[in-house]
């Protein structure tokens, strides 16, 4: 299975959110020269550029970087106990790192 690169991704959600190449160049901050770079995979996109993209398309850092969901990428072991089950134990963790990657995707720093 070939997967899809990020500027690929980013193209998809250029054209999903309706806006033109110079707009979303303009209201991310990312000289439109460099966001072509990005999109035709001539150069890595950073960070910082992937959020503002995001931000500005209404899609999220895992959509534009074919991260996939939590649930695809975690790994976890567990033993039920005291009567807790483990498809309750599930939904209680994914639902953690589901608000990890919210909290992630909007660039809002952990609490420290």
């Amino acid at each position: 299975m070939m997967t899809v690169g990020v500027g690929a991704l980013i193209e998809r959600a250029r054209d999903a959110a309706g806006i033109s190449q110079r707009a979303l160049a303009d209201a991310t901050g990312i000289s439109q020269p460099t966001l072509s770079r990005i999109i035709s995979g001539e150069r890595p996109a950073k960070m910082p550029e992937v959020v503002a993209i995001a931000w500005a398309t209404g899609h999220t850092v895992a959509q534009l970087t074919d991260a996939g969901t939590a649930a695809d990428r975690m790994q976890y072991a567990a033993r039920a106990t005291n009567g807790s089950g483990m498809d309750r134990m599930r939904e209680a963790l994914l639902h953690f790192v589901e608000l990890n990657d919210y909290l992630d995707d909007q660039a809002i720093p952990a609490a420290i």
